[in-house]
């Protein structure tokens, strides 16, 4: 089984993260700029986080075996505080960026007019930079947020299958899946979905344009439950293509819309692949395939 975790938050988790990961199929991942717990109160705070993504987390996904790529954008929560504001103005400079494959996390938290201020303004990055966009759909009233979502992507003149709204749940994906947006689900303990459901879903809905991800962070997350997802779609008569479209090319073909998508072409999960020592910075190189760099 190999996998793209479309959406984790690894500079919050430890290199034993990196080890299971790779051991459970994981091969690439998209990390989301997000709100790291305590709040920052500049953008140079920003600055140096972006470029933690785009540097250093990428250099130490390498070490075991992972393709790195990351999204940047300034956070739901944090566009209600001036101080974080002017990052909108920082965004330009890091999208430009090869190893940025999307505008986000962006969207709401509470739904505010500041944070609709900066959602619309990322869209419209978005647009201008021919990048896909991650868009974050809040966890308290869900269906009204996921909504008033909808209408900004639609007001921002955005291709709907440039963008995946993220976080749903049994709710909200009805609203989603007839507008040709992209739709992601977080399997995450307690808060968020959990296996089981996430089948119902696709059992329900299909495999088309869903994307499976662990929102793995420093709260109580698992980064493995992509592949307890996988597993349990095998379970419910899910044949190994399907979970393939789900866990691989779904993931692949959605980011891959911004040009700058470097993944293994097989993304092949078999050791002779990878060099034996997995924590040698070059053990993301895959001897003997070649790298496909996905077009918009």
């Amino acid at each position: 089984m190999r996998i793209f975790d479309p959406h984790i938050h690894m500079t919050s988790r430890t290199t034993d993260d990196y080890r299971a990961m790779y051991d459970a199929g994981v091969r690439a991942l998209v990390e989301p700029a997000f709100w790291l717990g305590q709040p920052r109160t500049s953008p140079a705070s920003f600055s140096d986080y972006f470029d933690g993504l785009l540097g250093w987390e990428p250099y130490r996904a390498a070490q075991y075996g992972i393709r790195h790529h990351c999204t940047i954008g300034l956070n739901p929560k944090e566009a209600n505080d001036p101080r974080c504001t002017p990052v909108l103005d920082l965004l330009p400079r890091f999208l430009a960026k090869d190893g940025v494959v999307a505008v986000g996390e962006i969207g709401f938290d509470t739904v505010t007019p500041a944070e609709e201020h900066a959602f619309a303004a990322q869209l419209a990055l978005a647009v201008e930079h021919r990048l896909p966009a991650l868009v974050h759909t809040p966890h308290r009233d869900k269906a009204g947020g996921t909504a008033r979502s909808l209408a900004v992507v639609a007001e921002s003149g955005i291709d709907p299958g440039f963008v995946v709204l993220d976080h749903l749940n049994e709710l909200t994906v009805g609203h989603v899946v007839e507008t040709g947006c992209w739709m992601g689900f977080s399997i995450y303990p307690d808060t968020k979905m959990t296996p089981s459901r996430m089948v119902e879903i696709l059992q329900r809905y299909g495999t088309e344009r869903m994307l499976v991800n662990s929102a793995a962070d420093w709260g109580h997350s698992d980064p493995l439950l992509t592949r307890a997802t996988g597993e349990a779609m095998l379970a419910a008569g899910f044949d190994e293509a399907d979970v393939d479209r789900v866990l691989w090319q779904n993931p692949t073909a959605f980011y891959a819309q911004s040009g700058r998508l470097d993944v293994d072409a097989t993304g092949s999960t078999e050791s002779g692949g990878v060099p034996a020592n997995p924590t040698s910075p070059a053990a993301f190189l895959y001897a003997g395939n070649s790298v496909a760099r996905g077009g918009s």
